[in-house]
């Protein structure tokens, strides 16, 4: 990826927001709607690749339909302050969070957790807060999506499977 910074204009907005909505479409078809050739829309897609505002491609899956059928929110306080890198350490060792980011508030971190069920959950929250650093957690269990089609409601990676 470089870091040089190249025009971004309306006509790449639409082929984003195109890509954003169906990944799968051709560049053809981008093309015909927003009055490119099928080259010229691959030219700019590449080039919003190489300059980091395409960052990949992706299938949205139903969580449930890869073996996630609990959901949860996890606020993560830390005694002192604890550096995002080293957050960042910890998330990475555990394949049940789907995302996790620093916020403001009374929380430092906070985690979105997938798990099989409620004991898988509860098996992760412990292992998370085995951490020397973490104070306390707080977690919201997800009942429902109000936006299904969001990105948060679909899954990128299948559960992994039971310890026996």
């Amino acid at each position: 990826m470089t870091t040089k910074s190249a025009p971004f204009d309306e006509l790449d907005r639409k082929i984003v927001t195109a890509l954003m909505a169906n990944a799968r479409t051709s560049f053809a078809v981008i093309g015909a709607a927003i009055g490119l050739s099928a080259t010229a829309v691959k030219r700019r897609v590449d080039r919003m690749r190489e300059t980091g505002v395409v960052t990949g491609f992706t299938a949205t899956v139903k969580p449930a339909a890869l073996g996630w059928r609990t959901e949860a929110y996890v606020e993560v306080y830390c005694e002192g302050a604890a550096p995002p890198r080293r957050l960042a350490e910890v998330v990475r060792n555990h394949p049940e969070i789907a995302a996790a980011m620093t916020v403001t508030g009374g929380a430092d971190a906070l985690l979105h957790v997938r798990a099989r069920d409620v004991d898988h959950f509860e098996e992760v929250l412990e292992r998370i807060r085995t951490e020397p650093f973490i104070r306390k957690t707080i977690s919201y269990m997800v009942l429902s999506h109000l936006l299904p089609e969001s990105p948060e409601a679909g899954a990128n990676q299948p559960a992994p499977a039971p310890e026996e």
